[in-house]
């Protein structure tokens, strides 16, 4: 995803200087939440004497907290209340830092970890038959009825993503020359280069909620957000309003430049890139010779615009929320972040099963070596083993309201402060989405 701000913001810029204002507490969204760290006031022994919910928006919050240790009944009920703020149907306890991954790990059956072929091929069954019918949906479809045709399409192509993802995870297939093989093919269609985003993701595993280090959704840095009004203007609007699409801007600027990779990848990447220009070089001529650029727009571009906002709504997602910090590698512990600082999210049936369980998401970050038809088992063990310490969502309209709207520049002690609480009169693209986007849960 948004892994590299700098690089990625430039393709949203617009002028408008402001000076920064300094921060102050106050309420984010209309639920009107403060959003001091919940484990930090667990794990420090803070109780916060008012939840402070259900104000209105334009009064100012004041958080008062005096040091004593919170019952388990009041931390739960502050939880509750936090994560039906967020959009949340469970907000995790944090974990005890004794707890490591390989603890995790051993509980799970050791069943999940196996390579079924048939199963794996259904995936792919499904990926190219749901693919197939949506452009034909396309090609049938009168000219109202193309916005469905796209969004069907474009969920039916982020199946061919999971399927490259699993085989870039090495849970694909025990042959390994045919997983890199099935990866490329199935990562052609969205012209993205496999061995680029997989050396990528991997460290996205390795680092995942790491500042700096994370390769996926990064919260912005308070310098850079300063660095210069252009700069501010392209943040604002990238984690705002264009945040949906934000996959393309990652896509475009940290695949395809060589020298972001170490030299023992470069070989592998350069395979990659080939493969890629070369489906541009033949694929996209034979679309246009067939059907015009018109056609070209509607059945490729617009699905794969589809594409991108799962890419990228599912990404913000899954690592993305008010109470879930990003820390420095000094105070960073990966059990705590890949089981407390990883989100389960349902969405409708018929996206999961083309989406091959994408959002089941925990178990894969437990261990990717999961195959994606595993994980709703896996997820299932490690709630029964586990379930305290897991954040999980039903996808709603408050959720994204809160992504979208709250969790802008990174703050240590509160982890995210909203782009219009740093510049106010800079960040009406945030008041907008906070206006007009729904508040369902």
């Amino acid at each position: 995803m948004a892994s590299t701000v700098a690089d990625s913001v430039f393709l949203f810029m617009g002028p408008q200087p402001r000076s920064i204002r300094s921060h102050k507490m106050s309420t984010h969204f209309s639920p009107g939440i403060h959003h001091l760290t919940w484990d930090r006031l667990l794990q420090k022994g803070y109780k916060q004497k008012s939840y402070l919910f259900h104000l209105k928006k334009s009064k100012p919050v004041q958080a008062v907290a005096v040091p004593v240790v919170p019952s388990s009944a009041e931390s739960a009920e502050y939880r509750k209340k936090l994560a039906e703020n967020y959009g949340f149907r469970q907000i995790a306890e944090p974990l005890p830092g004794h707890v490591t991954l390989k603890e995790i790990i051993d509980t799970l059956p050791k069943k999940v970890f196996e390579i079924d072929d048939m199963k794996a091929w259904k995936t792919v069954l499904i990926s190219a038959t749901s693919y197939a019918l949506g452009l034909l949906m396309i090609s049938k479809a009168p000219w109202y009825l193309l916005p469905l045709a796209w969004a069907w399409t474009g969920t039916a192509v982020t199946g061919f993503f999971v399927i490259g993802h699993d085989c870039a995870h090495k849970s694909f297939s025990k042959n390994k020359l045919l997983e890199d093989i099935v990866g490329t093919l199935a990562f052609l269609p969205l012209i993205y280069p496999y061995e680029p985003w997989r050396f990528k993701h991997d460290r996205h595993h390795a680092k995942t909620n790491m500042l700096v280090e994370d390769t996926a959704w990064q919260p912005v840095d308070k310098e850079e957000f300063d660095s210069s009004p252009i700069m501010r203007k392209a943040l604002i609007y990238g984690y705002g309003p264009f945040r949906p699409w934000m996959s393309i801007a990652h896509w475009l600027t940290c695949h395809f430049d060589i020298k972001k990779f170490r030299q023992n990848e470069v070989k592998r990447v350069k395979t990659s890139l080939a493969c890629v220009f070369a489906f541009m070089a033949i694929g996209w001529p034979l679309i246009i010779y067939q059907t015009g650029i018109t056609g070209w727009i509607k059945f490729w571009l617009m699905p794969w615009l589809g594409y991108h906002f799962w890419m990228s709504t599912f990404t913000m997602v899954h690592h993305t929320a008010p109470h879930i910090p990003f820390k420095s590698s000094d105070e960073w512990n990966a059990a705590q972040a890949q089981l407390n600082g990883t989100v389960h999210c349902d969405y409708p049936r018929w996206i999961e099963i083309l989406c091959h369980n994408i959002n089941v998401h925990i178990p894969h970050h437990i261990s990717s070596r999961i195959p994606s038809y595993n994980l709703p088992a896996a997820h299932r063990s490690i709630q029964e083993n586990w379930g305290k310490y897991t954040n999980e969502a039903t996808w709603n309209w408050r959720l994204m309201k809160t992504i979208m709207t709250v969790c802008h520049v990174y703050h240590k002690e509160q982890n995210y402060i909203g782009f219009d609480e740093l510049a106010p009169q800079e960040s009406q693209p945030v008041s907008f989405l906070k206006r007009v986007m729904p508040d369902y849960a």
